[in-house]
């Protein structure tokens, strides 16, 4: 069958494998003689701190974010920011995002089949923002699932902050920081095996050329099944260079590139059931449908046939240069092109077969390409205006981005319902009788011959957009106790849009300009200098076309319907808070109260029209406590309480009004706490629940609530071995960490061993 060719550097990650086998080898010589030179040595980074004798286990606790967006310090930030910093990902054995936060409470996932694509998908607040991650401060609009082999750090600012990450940003952004070369030489070389067939391998090593000039490589391969499920497997490999010239003078130049390239065999879901009736006009919020595994946690609906292949590569030169001790102006040239190719098979309960014992295996298909090419430049520092400090930063950003979206043709036609039947998969149809497209509930075989054909579908999408912006940040010093935060952009966002036939005919057209000002702006009262009392305002916009048909888009630009009102939907954020840094600066503890509102939200009025009359509204309660209460005891926790509702739903959806938002849980909390029993060895636990969550605004799908746990224990071998045991979902829990609207929801791995062994020097 044809597929989407996706271009290697390097055939196969076996091949990388080796070949990172043969830098460790290489590296572990020339590091082990230099160390031979100096044994004292000692290297300070942001996240680690290598030294000659042992890694130091550093502080769960982070002073500040990396975005010179962020002009305070966190404690004097009026906002609520979570940082995930090096060691929490270390030592809960993190390797994606969406791994690495679930340690983030007020965060879930969504799922994603084919119109919305499979990635991540997070939603922050009950609000989704999957068109709202950022790599070091620059939007990267793709959807894909990603690696963290060359991440430092991530960072998650909730509520509304158009005025910080630009167009969309309802809920909130997560920005992930990238390992950069540094001065000082250092490796580090990670192995993992675990249960399921995991393999996975990391090299992070960097070289200093000269006093000025540092080099650092990261390397991943990765391949495992997935603990509880039939069939699902993994497969990636990643490369990241980095290169620093100029280190320590006033003029620093980045360059970065990143690489990552998977082909899985991706996880389809399992099915909901449906009302007794059988049809779905019959669910309701009061008896929603709930995922039905036939009897079998492990059940893969899927077919041998199913793929999904991607890669994403991201070249940076960033340019940085000191105009004086309190000024630097730094410019930012990126260039990203994400591809995705993928056939998944989805559990399809619509015609109420999954009641009789039957799923019909409905295909999603999807071949996309992102080309993303920004410019931002940054002028920041510290100013003296009338006597009053002023910490600044301000900036203009002009980004070009371009999406090219197509299918598969699947047939999957046998035998249609007819006008009377209430579903198109039966008992009698399972197997040869529907040439395999419905399977059996309880005993679902993914090697069935299916001899469908396939073939690519080149009609399509492509949209093009165009991000113009100037912004300007400032915390006001009025007084050591009194200090100001202000924020203001303003955003020309033009997008196009032009759908196309297999012949390459344009089929239909339109664009849209969106001009649109947001702001953030905070009082912080500081009652001692450890301390802050803060209130604060945000907004956000969210323009027509805002992920460029990569995800879920509240705001379309096109979809076969009259625009007679293309308006972007605005979000605004109330919040008061307090944050708290303890035991000489060791812990920080934060607490705050919000409302999160949605207004002007596009809704659909009729068959043929939308219109922004809709509205909704989350309230909550955020909790956290991270760092060190000892310094043998390390804690990273949180607490979240969302009461969610559509206010105004519109014509179509007036029914829904007062409902939860989807993926929006009441509760969530998460706690992970390590402690160094002696300077060798150390354990650690985390537990983290989830409430129920609805998959859909009419209520109607639920996903029931969870509590997983996780352990560890490290031991310090030698100065140079660190050995690592992570048990992942201790109990073995099955649960649904995504849910999708309709038709199925995806099932969370069960329990997973994983042992690692560290190289560093």
């Amino acid at each position: 069958m044809p597929r989407q060719h996706v271009p290697t550097s390097v055939s196969s990650p076996r091949l990388l494998t080796c070949a990172i086998g043969v830098a460790i080898c290489a590296t572990s010589v020339a590091h082990m003689a230099q160390a031979a030179e100096s044994t004292e040595k000692s290297i300070a980074l942001d996240a680690t701190s290598i030294t000659g004798e042992a890694q130091e286990q550093t502080s769960y606790k982070t002073e500040k974010a990396q975005s010179q967006k962020y002009t305070a310090p966190l404690v004097n930030t009026p906002r609520s920011v979570t940082v995930v910093p090096q060691q929490v990902l270390k030592d809960t054995n993190a390797i994606s995002m969406q791994d690495a936060l679930r340690t983030v409470p007020g965060i879930t996932f969504g799922a994603g089949e084919g119109g919305n694509p499979q990635g991540d998908r997070p939603f922050i607040r009950g609000f989704d923002s999957q068109a709202d991650t950022y790599l070091d401060g620059v939007r990267d609009t793709a959807s894909q699932s990603r690696e963290i082999f060359a991440i430092e750090s991530i960072e998650v600012s909730k509520g509304p902050n158009s005025a910080i990450g630009g167009r969309g940003s309802a809920g909130g952004s997560i920005n992930l920081v990238s390992k950069k070369a540094h001065l000082g030489n250092s490796f580090d070389g990670g192995f993992t095996w675990g249960s399921d067939q995991t393999q996975r391998y990391t090299l992070d090593g960097n070289y200093q050329f000269s006093d000025t000039a540092a080099g650092r490589l990261n390397l991943m391969s990765h391949e495992s099944n997935v603990a509880g499920r039939d069939t699902v497997d993994y497969d990636r490999w990643g490369i990241a260079p980095s290169l620093a010239f100029g280190l320590g003078t006033d003029t620093r130049v980045n360059l970065d590139y990143y690489h990552l390239e998977n082909n899985d065999t991706p996880d389809s879901g399992i099915p909901y059931s449906m009302p007794a009736s059988g049809r779905s006009a019959d669910r309701n919020k009061a008896n929603p449908d709930k995922p039905n595994d036939g009897g079998d946690s492990s059940n893969f609906y899927g077919l041998d046939r199913d793929l999904r292949k991607g890669r994403t590569d991201i070249a940076t030169i960033a340019i940085e240069h000191d105009l004086s001790d309190a000024l630097t102006i730094k410019n930012t040239l990126r260039h990203g092109s994400s591809m995705q190719d993928y056939i998944l098979t989805q559990p399809d309960d619509s015609k109420g077969n999954v009641n009789n014992g039957s799923v019909w295996r409905r295909a999603n298909t999807r071949v996309s390409n992102v080309d993303t090419t920004t410019n931002q430049t940054d002028l920041f520092g510290d100013v003296y205006i009338a006597g009053f400090k002023n910490s600044f930063s301000t900036g203009i950003e002009f980004t070009r981005e371009e999406a090219e979206k197509s299918t598969y043709t699947v047939n999957t036609d046998t035998t249609p319902a007819t006008a009377a039947a209430t579903t198109n998969c039966t008992p009698a149809m399972i197997g040869a009788a529907s040439n395999y497209n419905c399977t059996s509930l309880s005993n679902p075989t993914p090697n069935d011959p299916w001899s469908g054909s396939i073939t690519r579908n080149y009609a399509g999408t492509d949209t093009d957009a165009n991000t113009r912006a100037i912004y300007v940040f400032d915390t006001l010093e009025l007084s050591s106790q009194w200090l100001v935060n202000m924020g203001l952009r303003y955003d020309h966002f033009d997008t196009q849009y032009k759908t196309f036939n297999a012949s390459g005919v344009t089929t239909a057209k339109g664009k849209d300009t969106s001009e649109f000002v947001t702001g953030q702006f905070g009082v912080v009262y500081k009652p001692a200098e450890n301390g802050s009392i803060y209130a604060s305002y945000a907004t956000a916009a969210t323009p027509p076309g805002n992920a460029l048909g990569e995800g879920q888009d509240g705001n379309p630009l096109n979809g076969g319907t009259t625009r007679n009102d293309l308006k972007p939907e605005t979000s605004k954020n109330y919040e008061i808070g307090t944050k708290w840094d303890l035991y000489n600066d060791r812990l920080s503890l934060t607490a705050a109260v919000f409302r999160t509102e949605k207004d002007n939200a596009r809704v659909q009025i009729d068959s043929t029209t939308y219109q922004n009359v809709g509205k909704s509204r989350v309230d909550g309660v955020e909790l956290s406590a991270t760092g060190k209460i000892t310094n043998q005891w390390q804690v990273f926790a949180g607490y979240s309480f969302m009461d969610s509702e559509l206010v105004k739903g519109g014509p179509l959806d007036v029914i829904n009004e007062g409902n939860e938002l989807p993926n929006t849980p009441r509760h969530s909390a998460s706690v992970w706490t390590t402690y160094a029993i002696t300077p060798k060895l150390t354990i650690g636990g985390g537990a983290f629940y989830v409430d129920d969550v609805f998959g859909s605004v009419a209520n109607t799908t639920l996903v029931d609530s969870y509590v997983r746990y996780d352990a560890m224990a490290s031991y310090k071998l030698t100065k140079n071995v660190d050995l690592q045991l992570n048990v992942q979902n201790l109990t073995d829990e099955t649960y649904y960490d995504k849910a999708f609207s309709t038709h199925f929801a995806n099932q969370a791995a069960g329990r997973m061993a994983l042992f690692s062994t560290n190289v560093h020097f």
